[in-house]
């Protein structure tokens, strides 16, 4: 170990990456619950797509706004405890969700599920660049990343094959159920130190009343800057092309049942496996790079959904989220890495963005798609990731 770091090849390091394996994953399965449900939710409270886009942009608006208070807060209760304890209170938000009565409903409790969630993103990545050495930084960020793209599937999937049999609502609560049992999994993973009560993982403290002064200095920070504008233009456009592709294919000419839009979402299987690949890579070949790779990726696959024939889509959600989620690793990855102080608030600054960007596009795209179709999303989703690979190319000429 470095200055008691965890290295790779030991056990700690084995339980650490697991850990927050299933942490990723339960967090992006709960947030995420509602999306392949949209059709089915609309349908029931007659309501439009934009709407029903709600019960996804409400909680990770939420969810943004808390990171930063959660942040604070696990500097003094410590993240793991902090990280536990947000998966249970959003496990049981998620249940009472299954039982809500109109679309207003709903959609509060899915924000409150939504801060109930951010105290996994607003601490994970500072935990894990507490906690390992620094050289494998990117890799075990792979991990957690993978567990996000594999909790992605999970949320979209299950729902949606439950609904096909019993109804959207109890898909919700199937779903929130099986996160209560990854949750419980994720606690007994922890290596033992970091379950200890009031156990603290950093080595710094940074009082709630000094937040907007630590948060001041990162943004003052050009690269960190161009991340945080990264994070927001590529998982506002994600979020869009996945809440608004339903849509498209439960109406001619696919006609398809939830099931088989639920089936869709194995396209994140590709994520999972670039997010891990992508930690690797930006370790050895430099992040730039490897951001800029998975831009093209990404805008690649956004332009193949165009095309009408089912498979040239399904094609072309595989390819967008093989090069979303490489940009994700490495992007949250290098924040973890280029912060020199407050590292837990530099990686929620980041997630900031991130969700700010997945409540604010994710809803705001469905708006050409309800009023002018499929193609003016995807000419928005575009002009949005140009703008992030001109912020990407920039980056190597920050100070």
């Amino acid at each position: 170990m470095t200055q008691g770091r965890i290295v790779p090849g030991t056990a700690a390091y084995r339980r650490v990456t697991l850990a927050m394996f299933l942490a990723g994953l339960a967090t992006f399965a709960l947030l995420y619950a509602t999306q392949a449900l949209l059709p089915l939710i609309a349908e029931e409270y007659d309501a439009s797509s934009s709407q029903t886009g709600l019960t996804v942009s409400s909680a990770t608006g939420a969810l943004a706004l808390a990171i930063l208070p959660l942040s604070a807060l696990s500097e003094r209760w410590g993240r793991a405890r902090v990280m536990v304890i947000s998966l249970v209170v959003a496990g049981v938000l998620g249940l009472g969700a299954a039982l809500a009565p109109t679309l207003s409903v709903l959609v509060l409790l899915r924000a409150l599920q939504g801060l109930a969630l951010a105290g996994v993103p607003a601490v994970a990545i500072a935990y894990l660049g507490e906690r390992v050495d620094p050289a494998a930084l990117g890799q075990a960020v792979g991990s957690y990343v993978a567990g996000n793209a594999i909790g992605g599937l999970a949320g979209r999937l299950v729902p949606s094959v439950v609904a096909d049999l019993a109804g959207w609502r109890i898909g919700v609560a199937s779903l929130a159920a099986g996160t209560l049992l990854v949750t419980l999994a994720l606690y007994r993973t922890m290596p033992a130190r970091d379950r200890q009560p009031g156990r603290r993982e950093h080595t710094h403290s940074v009082p709630l009343r000094l937040l907007v002064t630590v948060s001041g200095r990162h943004l003052a920070d050009p690269r960190l800057r161009g991340l945080y504008v990264l994070a927001f233009c590529c998982m506002g456009s994600f979020v869009a092309l996945y809440n608004y592709v339903g849509f498209r294919l439960v109406a001619p000419p696919y006609d398809v049942r939830p099931a088989v839009v639920g089936l869709v979402y194995l396209s994140y299987v590709a994520g999972s496996a670039s997010s891990a690949v992508a930690g690797r890579l930006a370790d050895a070949w430099g992040r730039r790079r490897v951001l800029l790779g998975g831009l093209a990726v990404f805008c690649a696959g956004v332009a193949l959904t165009l095309p009408t024939p089912f498979p040239v889509v399904l094609s072309g959600l595989v390819v967008a989220t093989t090069g979303f989620f490489a940009v994700h690793a490495t992007a949250s990855g290098w924040v973890a890495k280029r912060a020199t102080h407050a590292r837990a608030h530099a990686s929620a600054l980041y997630l900031l963005a991130y969700y700010t960007g997945s409540s604010v596009l994710g809803w705001a795209l469905g708006l050409p798609f309800e009023y002018a179709g499929w193609g003016w999303l995807v000419g928005c989703v575009l002009a949005i990731l140009s703008v992030a690979t001109a912020v990407a190319v920039r980056l190597g000429r920050s100070a």
